[in-house]
């Protein structure tokens, strides 16, 4: 028996392919060769190529990536390099970034760094390639409590079996002041995790379905000690819900129990990622609800007021002398959704009429987060497109305002993901870097409600990261 070309023996060769502007690596970019071996570049950039008769020889890949794009072979129509592949040898491979955000690393999931650790090449991460078994997670949350960063995600699957649990999991991170890693690098977690290792349920109610948190707020108990509250969904399904409440974090098991109701009937109750302003918790994106900070009104499911046109208790406009809608905060009244604005009111009469930009087309608004930001000394939103033109629920926009609840009137778009989903965007403010210039935010990136049978290996239903400069000047200032 004889050993071939790029066997055992061979090493592999290291491709990475870097943003040509800054030489840093870029993450999620496909090389492919002529008859579709497909390898995707890890959280460095790297992709380890070792595939058997290939190895030794001059290597056709074509090149592509989610607001990336390499240069066209010659005078042909394909994007792509052809590397003299060699046993041990390296190539750099430049591609120019289209997105005005900056990709920077996958944040969950298995084989973050693996091409990187098969190559030798020094990591960030203390689990670079598995973490509390953990091969997919849906939906970030995160807030700061007890001096640590607490971070809690949907539907979590696991590498040891075909589907994982359904009841909300959850880390912690150190902030980068107290010896965490540096938001350019990664976010190193520490899952918590059941006997057999796997990341375990932060919700276990005794109940079945599956348990999905929202709105995590801080506010002091009758004692005067800082708790950690947020809303939760029970459901069947996806659009089967069975119960909506409260619940409080127990340090003593490190997971959530039931704390009350929630008002159901006007829809109000801690939702996506609060922020708070003044004396008060703001949420939604754009559509605006809030709550005093104090915990008697927030366990009060009367105590919240929505952003609003309606009149108080109904679901009929509420209009002025002169005709025009009455906005203000009403109790029991919830915040109209795009949709609904697009129903009920004249174009001139919605409060958040959100434009690109660019072209001023109107942009519909599906989910994101707002947090105040020093260095533009406003409001900024990070939010995803509904019914995009590269993708459905794939396109990023930015926009700003004087005040959390709006108005919203342009945004731009800084990140695109073709026939992809990058849904429930989310902005950390306790990232923010040099006065609120460059802010980072994640995102979850999968195939659903794209209309795409393809998945990316690893990269499917993950966090990944963004960063974003916000003194581009292609950036929206009004």
């Amino acid at each position: 028996m004889t050993l071939g070309l790029g066997c055992a023996a061979a090493r592999p060769y290291t491709i990475r392919v870097v943003d040509e502007s800054t030489g840093r690596g870029v993450p999620l970019v496909e090389l492919r060769t002529p008859n579709e071996i497909r390898y995707t570049t890890d959280s460095a950039g790297y992709v380890a190529f070792d595939e058997p008769g290939f190895l030794g020889r001059r290597v056709f890949f074509h090149v592509k990536a989610h607001g990336y794009e390499h240069a066209q072979l010659g005078k042909t129509k394909y994007h792509g390099v052809a590397l003299d592949t060699a046993s041990g040898g390296s190539a750099v491979v430049k591609v120019k970034r289209l997105n005005v955000a900056e990709r920077l690393y996958r944040i969950t999931g298995g084989g973050i760094y693996a091409d990187s650790v098969r190559l030798g090449v020094p990591v960030p991460l203390r689990n670079p390639v598995l973490d509390g078994e953990v091969a997919g997670q849906d939906s970030a949350l995160s807030i700061v409590y007890r001096g640590k960063v607490r971070w809690f995600w949907g539907d979590t699957f696991r590498v040891g079996g075909p589907v994982g649990h359904f009841q909300t999991s959850g880390a912690t991170s150190e902030l980068p002041a107290n010896g965490g890693l540096d938001p350019s690098l990664g976010v190193d977690l520490t899952y918590f995790v059941g006997p057999e290792g796997f990341s375990r349920p932060m919700v276990p109610l005794p109940e079945k379905g599956l348990v999905w948190t929202d709105g995590l707020m801080v506010i002091k108990d009758p004692s005067g000690t800082e708790r950690l509250v947020a809303s939760f969904a029970r459901l069947r399904d996806l659009g089967d819900v069975l119960e909506r409440g409260l619940v409080l974090y127990d340090e003593t098991t490190d997971s959530f129990k039931r704390l009350g109701p929630v008002n159901e009937e006007a829809h109000l109750a801690p939702r996506g990622h609060p922020v708070r302003v003044g004396e008060h918790y703001y949420f939604g994106a754009p559509g605006m609800a809030r709550v005093r900070a104090e915990w008697a009104a927030v366990t009060d499911p009367t105590a919240y007021e929505g952003f609003t046109p309606l009149r108080p208790g109904s679901k009929e406009i509420e209009r002025g002398s002169d005709g025009r809608p009455v906005y203000g905060w009403k109790r029991n009244t919830p915040p109209l959704t795009s949709a609904q604005e697009q129903k009920l009111l004249k174009e001139d009469e919605r409060w958040n009429l959100i434009r690109d930009v660019q072209t001023k087309a109107v942009i519909a608004v599906h989910a994101g987060s707002v947090a105040w930001n020093e260095f533009r000394r406003r409001y900024v939103m990070i939010f995803e497109q509904i019914g995009g033109k590269t993708s459905y629920l794939g396109e990023i926009w930015f926009a700003q305002a004087e005040r959390p609840e709006g108005p919203w009137r342009t945004a731009r778009q800084i990140v695109s993901h073709e026939k992809m989903s990058f849904y429930n965007p989310v902005h950390h403010p306790f990232f923010d870097q040099q006065g609120g210039r460059l802010i980072y935010f994640q995102g979850t990136y999968t195939n659903m409600f794209s209309g795409n049978t393809d998945q990316t290996p690893r990269y499917e239903y993950n966090q990944i990261m963004y960063r974003l400069d916000l003194s581009d000047p292609r950036l929206p200032t009004n």
